[in-house]
């Protein structure tokens, strides 16, 4: 634990160029961090300022116990872009497409989460699209744990553009100035008027006129609406609430964290056993705190497998000899410990 804290980045450091090129091309610059708090933060989890004393009277029990640590630094939110479409139709429910695919992350919550909060929707009136060209053509795709980094801020810019649109034209129906509206509960409203608002499933509707008699919302439109001449376009307004946007980072961006570990080992067979697990963990803003932690808890799985069970077993002649899983040992729930869990923001 010294050896680290003498030799960590230090905040006052970043950013800091390591001096190698990293896997975009670029240099590896670490842009933000404390390392030295996670790993103080880590070692008050796992008890390490006992836990000499704790091996010592294992020790006389007949007990082995050890203590590890480790600590990294993972490059996230490679470029060279992602990009978003987001609309709203004429029932408010609103339409998200990006170009990066999904394998189970819980894109579709995360990515609905940063929609809902831009528009003050409900997160089931957002539906979402991931990898499907036929809806968005332009991605590079999911790896290197950049899709929330890359496509999530193309989706919260392009929300943002699409709220933006909404209070201009919903300005033009409530003759109030943008800066005088507000977005609450899927509809715009005048800063404490809660009577002179429109719905945003109204505004789809009003942002192209040719649907002013269509849709099951066309009640909710505010009677002034047919006695307006002229389109309630602001100039240079293309039709409809929706937007596209791209997102392309100058840089990764660079996550970090300390995992800790107390082992038992059996001297006589050599089995482990794992006494007490925890990660301290640095993702920056935590969007989904639950989706983190289950990728955290099969990470951690997927590492205790591969250092203690998991081995491809081959022949002399290169014959994989355990291709099934009656001879591939994986842990199962009864080799994983409970994990703990903490966070840096």
């Amino acid at each position: 634990a010294e050896i680290r804290r003498r030799n960590f980045v230090q905040p006052e450091e970043f950013p800091y160029d390591v001096g190698l090129v990293f896997q975009d091309g670029l240099p590896t610059i670490y842009d933000s961090g404390n390392y030295q708090a996670g790993l103080e933060q880590a070692l008050e989890m796992i008890g390490y300022d006992n836990f000499r004393e704790e091996q010592r009277a294992a020790r006389d029990r007949g007990q082995f116990l050890g203590v590890g640590i480790g600590c990294y630094v993972e490059g996230t939110g490679i470029g060279p872009y992602e990009g978003a479409h987001i609309s709203i139709d004429n029932l408010g429910e609103v339409h998200v497409a990006t170009g990066v695919s999904t394998q189970g992350q819980g894109h579709e919550t995360s990515f609905a989460q940063i929609v809902a909060e831009a528009l003050s929707v409900p997160v089931e009136k957002i539906h979402v699209t991931t990898g499907d060209t036929n809806r968005f053509q332009w991605g590079t795709g999911t790896y290197a744990s950049r899709a929330m980094v890359v496509a999530g801020n193309a989706i919260g810019l392009a929300a943002e553009a699409v709220k933006e649109k909404a209070l201009k034209v919903a300005s033009f129906v409530l003759e109030a100035a943008p800066e005088d509206l507000e977005l609450v509960d899927s509809s715009v409203r005048v800063k404490g008027f809660s009577s002179r608002s429109i719905s945003l499933a109204a505004l789809s509707i009003v942002s192209n006129p040719i649907r002013y008699s269509y849709g099951a919302q066309a009640a909710d439109l505010p009677a002034i609406l047919p006695t307006r001449p002229g389109s309630p376009l602001p100039p240079g307004e293309e039709p409809g609430l929706d937007a596209v946007r791209y997102f392309s980072p100058q840089h990764a961006t660079f996550a970090s964290g300390v995992h800790a570990a107390i082992i038992e080992v059996d001297i006589a067979t050599g089995i482990i056993k794992i006494r007490k697990y925890v990660v301290m963990h640095d993702c920056g803003k935590l969007v989904n705190p639950l989706i983190v932690e289950g990728q955290i808890y099969g990470g951690v799985a997927q590492g205790i497998g591969g250092s203690f069970y998991e081995r491809m077993d081959y022949d002399d002649n290169g014959q994989l000899l355990n291709a099934n899983y009656m001879d591939f040992l994986m842990p199962y729930a009864t080799e994983i410990p409970h994990i703990e869990v903490d966070h840096i923001e």
